[in-house]
């Protein structure tokens, strides 16, 4: 389990970029040294403790990438076709280990092992086969055409596969190509989700007066299993201090990392920062982000945790920015930015400078970039602003202005959960 000293962080200002909290992730929070091995099936996902190196050459020989007949290329004729006779036939699966006699040809297909000598194939329907069974070859080909040589994908000794690499299909099929069974990946952290407020039910409950049912429990744990997590549902703070910061202090036992949605504002029951600061320490608690202002990061008993804001919008905006980065870094990888697509803007908007701010947008298809739509209601608790929109923009922190017309930076849903 990670364990972090109350000073690993340090900030004194009020308001803090959100870059520089990303650095402050990326910088102080080390990735959980417990190791485990996995099959390539139970593979997907996870995050390589440790560099995976290439066991054989990729392809192990020399082999037909197609088709055809396979040649010596200084056999051919300088000018005009080549006529040579067929004197083997190699299937896939099947040894090529015996030359073939000089100026002949061979029947091969495709991934079939060269035969020694040979180092161009010509595509069977390029070739003319005649009544005597040899082939007239056209000119022109290049040496080595439709051949594809032994390590050309990958060489044996080299990394196939680099330590803290969070391992997807495509890296499974390199790694079963290479005969690899298993790897070693990091474990998964172990994250404990509280939702705060007397005014929550889970959903199923009895609504009753002055209630609501809880909806950033069920989307935060399902975001980090997403991510890779193991998390623990540990239900809903009430609005008490004492008994927030015995949870919190209880959860800290058993887990790499907490996270809570709610009371980490400035009101009389918020109480999440309040326990922080009586059981812990706080790194920081306000963010230039909108929505998700109120955010909190501090560490209890070793183990950080993030208070996210109340506002499910909110809670969505900031583990994709903020959260989603540090369980990367907690999983052994290292977060990168996302990647934004350019599209236009379709709506004015003006925004204070010196926080970056995300707007809910659908996208119109048009010749050229999309138009960015943005949602009529873009409340931070208003939940059909995500389910009735594609994405979200991105405006930095020195914009201030948006005009229809404007390139702006777009992020689909997709890529941030």
């Amino acid at each position: 389990m990670v364990q972090l000293s109350s000073d690993a962080f340090a900030f004194g200002g009020e308001l803090m970029p959100v870059e520089d909290a990303l650095a402050l992730v990326a910088a102080r929070i080390p990735p959980l040294s417990e190791t485990e091995k996995v099959s390539l099936i139970d593979a997907d996902g996870r995050f390589l403790a440790s560099d995976v190196i290439a066991p054989i050459d990729l392809p192990v020989f020399d082999n037909s990438a197609v088709d055809g007949y396979a040649v010596a290329h200084a056999d051919l004729a300088a000018s005009g076709p080549t006529v040579l006779p067929v004197g083997a036939r190699i299937a896939a699966g099947q040894a090529a280990s015996t030359p073939i006699a000089g100026r002949t040809a061979a029947r091969i297909f495709t991934g079939a092992p060269m035969p020694p000598g040979t180092d161009t194939v010509f595509m069977q329907e390029d070739v003319t086969v005649r009544e005597d069974g040899g082939v007239e070859l056209p000119p022109g080909l290049g040496k080595g055409a439709n051949c594809r040589p032994k390590g050309e994908d990958i060489a044996r000794g080299s990394v196939a596969a680099p330590a803290g690499r969070r391992l997807e299909p495509r890296d499974i099929a390199l790694l079963a190509a290479l005969g690899i069974t298993a790897v070693e990946v990091r474990r998964r952290p172990r994250v404990a989700v509280f939702s705060t407020g007397n005014e929550l039910r889970d959903p199923g409950q009895t609504l009753g007066a002055a209630a609501i049912y809880d909806s950033n429990r069920f989307s935060l744990q399902v975001m980090l299993k997403r991510a890779g997590c193991e998390v623990s549902d540990l239900g809903i703070l009430p609005d008490d201090r004492n008994t927030t910061a015995a949870r919190l202090g209880e959860a800290a036992h058993a887990h790499d990392l907490i996270v809570t949605s709610g009371g980490v504002s400035t009101g009389e029951e918020d109480h999440v920062r309040a326990a922080i600061t009586a059981s812990g320490s706080m790194v920081f608690w306000r963010l230039a982000i909108k929505p998700g202002r109120p955010l909190a990061m501090g560490i209890i008993n070793g183990v950080p945790l993030v208070g996210l804001p109340g506002n499910p919008v909110a809670v969505f905006v900031t583990f994709a920015h903020v959260l989603r980065p540090l369980v990367i870094a907690l999983s052994g990888g290292t977060p990168a930015p996302i990647a934004a697509m350019t599209v236009i803007s379709g709506f004015d908007y003006r925004k204070k400078a010196g926080r970056r701010e995300y707007v809910r947008v659908s996208l119109e298809s048009s010749e050229g970039p999309a138009i960015a739509k943005k949602y009529p209601v873009d409340g931070a608790g208003v939940l059909t602003s995500l389910t009735r929109t594609d994405g979200m923009v991105e405006l930095p922190e020195a914009c201030t202005n948006v005009r229809v017309g404007d390139p702006i930076s777009f992020f689909a849903y997709s890529q941030l959960t």
